[in-house]
């Protein structure tokens, strides 16, 4: 029996992704001149990296995410698209977490981590930074007491 072609292209990019994304995180001490530099690179930079370089975030949020994978490696958070919506240039590619989310008013940066590794950056305005915040501080008041317990792992 010979595998359908389409079958191992996707084998092999899958392969291909674990590989790379197996290579590793760069130093800390880079990771902190990419932050101080704007270098904002998607699954280089851990929420470690921002805090130390930056302080504390405005606002802090986590809670399992389902994201759009994109072609170029981004998780888009489905919360940053419109009900019903997906992202343009979005094919094919879902995943799903426990994400965190740091959002910086001073820095103007909404921030989002999944695995330890930064997946999504949008620059936005310190007004809307608080707003974001606002809505996060909203819905913690309806998390039941199960929802705000850690995962176990």
């Amino acid at each position: 029996m010979i595998p359908d072609r389409h079958v191992v292209s996707a084998w092999g990019l899958l392969i291909a992704t674990v590989l790379v994304g197996c290579s590793g995180l760069p130093s800390f001490d880079q990771q902190k001149r990419l932050v101080q530099a704007g270098d904002f690179r998607i699954h280089q930079l851990t929420p470690r990296a921002f805090v130390e370089t930056w302080g504390q975030p405005t606002y802090t949020h986590q809670q399992f995410t389902h994201f759009f994978g994109m072609q170029d490696g981004r998780l888009i958070p489905q919360a940053r698209m419109a009900l019903g919506e997906s992202p343009q240039g979005w094919e094919t590619g879902l995943a799903a977490g426990d994400a965190l989310f740091l959002a910086y008013a001073d820095h103007g940066q909404y921030l989002v981590f999944l695995d330890e590794a930064l997946v999504y950056q949008e620059a936005m305005t310190a007004e809307k930074v608080h707003a974001v915040g606002k809505t996060w501080k909203y819905e913690s008041q309806f998390k039941t007491q199960l929802e705000s317990l850690p995962a176990s792992k």
